[in-house]
């Protein structure tokens, strides 16, 4: 389900469990991206908490990344939060 998120949008760690059959169970998401093989490549900075925000801490090195991957993706981030219209509906 991860993979399946287009480029330049975004899907909730929520949305993700759920399109997977797995309601209720986004921090199962959260895990299945941080033991994911790197190999998969999988767009884990397409992957954002409730109502579109980045889950990291403001000013690290991860929500930096993050943002500039989006970013380069043509999302807009404002203060760690993305626009509704970028949230995909899987």
């Amino acid at each position: 389900m991860i993979a399946a998120v287009p480029r330049g949008q975004v899907a909730t760690y929520g949305a993700v469990a759920r399109a997977a059959g797995l309601p209720g169970r986004a921090r199962m998401t959260a895990y299945a991206l941080r033991v994911a093989p790197e190999e998969l490549a999988l767009p884990w900075h397409r992957i954002l908490g409730s109502g579109g925000r980045i889950v990291f801490p403001p000013g690290s090195r991860h929500f930096r990344e993050q943002a500039r991957r989006l970013r380069a993706e043509g999302v807009a981030v404002t203060r760690g939060k993305v626009p509704a219209a970028a949230i995909a509906d899987l």
